[in-house]
């Protein structure tokens, strides 16, 4: 989860000499990884670090992940597995090494721009495609369900006496209603990022590449759709262009789905972030960040469009 991503680097000498003290000794392990003409820093990751590696005319990305990934329903080995399989139908980067138990992955670098939520409302339908692309792969190597993460995440808040809204509990009769209806038109699970935020793309020209599968798992290709909108907080008319670009043909009853596992989505990631904010040790706001996905799923709960919702996802 990267509240925002940017594909670049911005470390001077004096952090790149930081890095190569704090890092050298484990990139030297991987081969490929020992000569390295350069060393900087990829912005934005919130759970890891990201590092560009330079050898000539080669850029690889070394991940390094923190140790709170079993707190946050991340599974590395799943990660590495996954990130294969989404390579092998050429949606995902090159996966070139991985050291297990070390929170080493390391992928080749894509040439691209980086997505903002002003790229993803301009290039819905090819989006969608990138989505298809994804979702037609080999199933994945574990399955996502945020109803049964969102229980999770809550376990560790209240075990651990994290901060938690204090109205969160009453919505989760919400959630019980949005769980029974989704399970009426149900049809499966699909290999799924889960996690497509802005910077998750990629546009390298012919197509977009969709990156960082941290949270990826079989999952309804409906909560993928509702994710990216939510993530980029657009309208609905972008919500029905989206689910429509992907179906090929418009698909009420998938619209209300992806609305609503949009909702199940906010409602879920406000305990990551409540989950962030007492365990990071990086500089950034989390509790704001969960807040501000909390106020529109109290908002949305509390909605007409709820109840439309709930009543559209089952008729077909």
């Amino acid at each position: 989860m990267y509240p925002e991503r940017v594909n670049h680097s911005t470390t001077s000498i004096e952090e790149s000499q930081s890095l190569e003290k704090l890092y050298g000794s484990l990139l030297d392990q991987v081969p490929r990884l020992r000569i390295r003409e350069s060393l900087s820093e990829l912005s934005g990751g919130l759970t890891n670090r990201n590092l560009l590696v330079r050898h000539g005319q080669n850029k690889y990305v070394a991940r390094i992940s923190s140790n709170s990934s079993a707190l946050l329903s991340i599974d590395r080995e799943s990660e590495y597995q996954n990130s294969k399989i989404a390579a092998g139908v050429g949606i995902a980067a090159p996966v070139l090494d991985y050291l297990p138990g070390q929170g080493l992955l390391v992928i080749g670098y894509l040439e691209g721009r980086t997505y903002s939520a002003v790229d993803v409302a301009a290039n819905l339908s090819r989006i969608a495609e990138s989505c298809r692309v994804l979702h037609s792969a080999p199933a994945f190597v574990r399955d996502f369900n945020m109803f049964e993460i969102q229980k999770s995440y809550l376990a560790i808040v209240q075990e651990r006496g994290f901060r938690l809204p204090s109205d969160y509990h009453d919505f989760a009769e919400h959630l019980t209603q949005i769980h029974k209806a989704l399970k009426i038109l149900d049809e499966g699970t699909v290999p799924c990022n889960n996690d497509l935020l802005p910077g998750n793309f990629i546009d390298g020209g012919e197509k977009i590449w969709i990156i960082d599968y941290e949270y990826s798992g079989n999952n309804d290709a409906c909560f993928e759709l509702g994710n990216i909108w939510a993530e980029s907080f657009l309208g609905l008319e972008e919500l029905e262009g989206l689910v429509t670009a992907y179906y090929g043909e418009s698909r009420p009853e998938k619209i209300a789905r992806a609305w609503l596992q949009a909702l199940t989505a906010k409602y879920g990631w406000t305990l990551w972030a409540s989950i962030q904010s007492s365990i990071s040790e990086l500089d950034f706001d989390f509790w704001s960040w969960g807040m501000e996905k909390y106020q529109l799923a109290q908002a949305e709960f509390s909605s007409e469009m709820f109840r439309k919702m709930l009543r559209q996802v089952s008729e077909k």
